[in-house]
């Protein structure tokens, strides 16, 4: 089984392309929706993906975590390699620190940061076995 996190952005276009220069993910689909948002876009980091699209070129009337006001999920993205360098590149992007850069008592190094429209990212190398 696989599983694919997705979310939704007020603006997913600009929303991807902070998380390309904060996070370093790559866009691997980007389709305009009918209002001229972005219906669906993946976006894919190492062998992973996450999904996105404007909020309101859905049909299920999903809401962002703005227009919420909280969240209760997070993506965590296993960072093989550099998390010192991905943690500064992610500060110098304007992402909100909310857990700085630690190491945990189960062996991982990692952080979580608040992206620009309020959902949570966590990034790390812990690795589930």
């Amino acid at each position: 089984m696989n599983c694919i996190a997705f979310m939704r952005y007020e603006d997913a276009a600009t929303a991807i392309d902070w998380l390309e220069r904060a996070f370093g993910f790559e866009r691997s689909e980007v389709h305009e929706g009918p209002n001229g948002g972005v219906a669906h876009a993946e976006l894919t980091f190492g062998d992973g993906m996450v999904m996105l699209s404007t909020a309101g070129e859905n049909r299920l009337g999903l809401k962002t975590a703005r227009e919420l006001g909280a969240v209760n999920q997070g993506v965590y993205v296993i960072v093989d390699d550099g998390i010192e360098a991905h943690h500064e590149r992610a500060l110098a992007a304007g992402a909100e620190v909310l857990q700085g850069l630690e190491d945990t008592d189960y062996g991982s190094r990692n952080y979580t940061v608040r992206d620009p429209e309020g959902n949570v990212w966590s990034f790390g190398t812990y690795r589930p076995e």
